[in-house]
């Protein structure tokens, strides 16, 4: 079916690019607003203006971001994603534990490679494999329970805990074990180690995040739809059975309107709505999201110290790296540019630029003595205070759905209730549930959301 009205879309971001391609394609016209010369929201890169070299925000995929797939599938994107199948830990002093699928079925296919890593102990490895089986049916886990009080339940090693547990919280939910939810933890780590082998692949980008999303959102004027950068929204009212948006320059009459801004640009616009019980209970809920921080450190090199794409470093502060030149697949001969990378990082926001630099540098030859003969050309910082929504134990029954109490206004964000972290997948998730949210409401109901990854090998027993 054919959709027939205009839709406005507020907040160019993951979000709000897979809600506006899914409405445009469906054939509504759609006007894309964002604030920002940039798409991308906070997957992001710009040019850093005094080393005349684009940054970016460090964000990656899995082989479960069934949506977010899709959404690059469908713009033609996907060619810009580099997958791996091998993650690599590194101990200070260079000793390597690499983890990848074998033949064995899942849940058993890194087992191998798991069971022969050194740098976790035999009590270590007893202790995580009996905590994933907990995992193992997919029966949602306890929203009011944090990681941290689980690791305890269930006897986890400090050792376990810190190499294993707490870096991987760390990398893919950007929260500490005491502020993450035991839902979203096990919902990750069911979907990254044990429900197939394909979910736990690694997506880097091999193209700036700015012009990836902005190769998503050349499909939506192809449908029809018009993409206005530079121009925020300063007004939302109902009017006459529709909606009035006011920019700077000009007043707008939609049929629809899709916020999918931070959950801070959405709070802006909750007291421009009618006074009701509904609206001061949103508000409530909205009062209860919180930030989790990264900070990125990025560091060109006159040559390059490693082959590695890509390591999770332990036991220090900073706590990945990226080599993106490698990964971007340059002449080596340009030299080296690195990125590392710190998660659930509050703690390290008042941190300086030049302590965070010599702490990465100081960091990078703990693992790579080669370091120490390569010449730092550049560097810069990017504190991400605002990087991620925190889920925290108890939140789930405050995130909002994509349908409001006002008929033709929807949420879409990965805040809102997706069923996921705050990730890009969510993000993409809760565009396309916006998206089936617009259809209904404009008696056009379809399915636009992807099921995740399908269960292989023994987990197909299991459901």
């Amino acid at each position: 079916m054919v959709l027939h009205g205009d839709v406005a879309v507020i907040g160019g971001g993951v979000a709000g690019l897979a809600a506006a391609h899914a409405l445009a394609k469906r054939g509504a016209h759609v006007y894309l607003f964002d604030r920002k010369p940039y798409l991308g929201g906070r997957a992001y890169s710009y040019e850093h203006p005094a080393l005349e070299t684009v940054v970016d925000s460090q964000h990656v995929l899995l082989g479960c971001c069934t949506n977010l797939m899709h959404l690059l599938t469908e713009c033609g994107a996907d060619d810009y994603v580099r997958w791996y199948n091998e993650l690599v830990f590194l101990e200070p002093g260079g000793r390597a534990s690499r983890i990848a699928p074998t033949w064995m079925p899942a849940p058993l296919h890194t087992a191998i490679d798991f069971l022969q890593a050194p740098m976790l102990s035999a009590e270590d490895k007893v202790g995580i494999a009996r905590g994933l089986m907990e995992w193992m049916k997919p029966q949602p886990q306890d929203d009011n329970q944090s990681m941290a009080d689980w690791l305890k339940r269930t006897g986890q090693t400090k050792n376990a805990i810190r190499r294993f547990w707490e870096l991987t919280t760390s990398v893919t939910l950007n929260d500490t074990l005491e502020n993450c939810s035991l839902r979203y933890g096990a919902k990750v780590f069911r979907e990254l180690l044990l429900k197939s082998v394909a979910g736990g692949r690694l997506g880097i980008p091999t193209i700036p995040l700015s012009d990836l999303f902005s190769s998503v959102a050349m499909r939506i004027p192809a449908y029809g739809g018009k993409i206005i950068l530079r121009t925020g929204v300063e007004e939302l009212a109902p009017w006459n059975g529709r909606w009035r948006l006011r920019t700077a320059n000009r007043e707008w009459y939609m049929d629809a309107v899709v916020l999918a801004g931070s959950f801070e640009q959405v709070q802006q616009f909750l007291p421009q709505m009618p006074e009701s019980t509904e609206r001061k209970q949103i508000e409530d809920a909205m009062a209860r999201l919180t930030h989790s921080a990264i900070v990125t450190t990025h560091l060109w090199f006159d040559r390059e110290f490693t082959q590695l794409h890509h390591a999770a470093l332990l036991d220090t502060m900073n706590q990945w790296i990226f080599h993106k030149s490698r990964i971007r697949n340059d002449d080596p001969s340009r030299g080296s540019y690195v990125e590392l990378v710190i998660g659930a990082a509050n703690a390290h926001l008042k941190m300086g630029r030049e302590e965070l630099v010599q702490r990465a540098l100081d960091e990078l030859k703990m693992f790579f003595p080669d370091v120490a003969k390569c010449k730092l050309e550049q560097s810069a910082v990017l504190k991400e205070a605002r990087a991620t929504f925190s889920t925290t134990p108890g939140l789930d029954a405050y995130r909002q759905g994509a349908d409001t109490p006002w008929p033709g206004l929807y949420f879409a964000g990965d805040w809102t209730r997706t069923e996921w972290p705050s990730t890009m997948e969510g993000a993409a998730r809760s565009g396309y549930l916006a998206a089936e949210a617009v259809c209904r409401g404009m008696h056009s109901p379809v399915t636009i959301l992807q099921p995740d990854v399908d269960p292989s090998g023994i987990m197909q027993l299991l459901g």
